[in-house]
């Protein structure tokens, strides 16, 4: 069983599915370089108009698999698979979906500012703990949500990683709408066709002029990197990772 399987429907949109039940759909560098290779080759193809991202019933991603991240982090940040696929989310031109069921955690809610319509199930919960975790936010986080919620609650959404349901981020502005669980990956298949059949060039112009200066983006992922890299090696972070472990090694307790 693939832990990221890369489905193409007839009707010209790509399927990247997080399938790690096991863990949650926690991403390993492996599941990094599958969506990143994935989105570089719609980019490439003439007959992919749209992407869609989504998970499990009831869980998207758990966010970094932390014993796979902190591995890597033995290694200079600049060669992470998870740094690599942030840039190309950032730099993809083809029309990005996401369906979103149960937990978004980390990059699992990050990864959603960078698409174009988001659907969440009922129980769909984004949470960003990147701060608890002795680290800064990323994928541009930092700069693209105060500008989609307002400084007030992005400061609570990254500082104090408050939790944010469906609901609510309809709306803020975080989401387009909430579908039935039993519904929701048929619906964002359905959208992202829509986008499919349109006409490319015009997708593609329409939406740089919506999402505006793509440098300052890119400039704000990468000042995001580089404090990043610096927290991943700092005491707070080792002592929230060893945390983390010991929770998880605990039987019967969630980490």
């Amino acid at each position: 069983m693939h832990d990221v399987t890369v489905t193409d429907t007839e009707g010209g949109v790509r399927l990247i599915a997080l399938n790690r039940p096991a863990k949650k759909n926690a991403l390993t560098g492996a599941m990094y370089d599958a969506m990143r290779e994935a989105l570089d080759a719609a980019d490439a193809s003439p007959e992919i108009g749209a992407v869609v991202f989504a998970g499990l019933p009831g869980v998207f991603s758990a966010g970094n698999d932390l014993a796979d991240f902190a591995e890597s982090a033995r290694k200079p940040f600049s060669e992470a698979p998870a740094l690599h696929f942030i840039r190309q989310l950032a730099r993809t031109a083809t029309p990005m979906v996401a369906a979103v069921d149960g937990i978004a955690v980390g990059i699992g809610a990050t990864l959603t500012l960078h698409c174009d319509l988001v659907f969440l199930g009922p129980s769909a919960r984004l949470r960003m703990p990147f701060v608890e975790l002795g680290l800064v936010p990323e994928a541009a986080s930092s700069y693209l949500l105060p500008r989609r919620v307002g400084l007030a609650k992005a400061t609570e959404l990254l500082l104090l990683s408050e939790p944010c349901g469906a609901d609510a981020a309809v709306a803020l502005g975080l989401a387009n709408g909430v579908i039935p669980s039993d519904m929701l990956l048929e619906h964002a298949l359905a959208q992202a066709a829509r986008l499919a059949a349109l006409p490319r060039g015009a997708v593609e112009a329409t939406r740089r002029l919506i999402r505006g200066d793509r440098g300052a983006v890119e400039a704000a992922l990468e000042a995001e990197a580089t404090a990043f890299e610096e927290r991943l090696r700092s005491p707070e972070a080792q002592a929230a990772f060893e945390a983390f472990f010991a929770r998880a090694a605990k039987p019967g307790t969630r980490a």
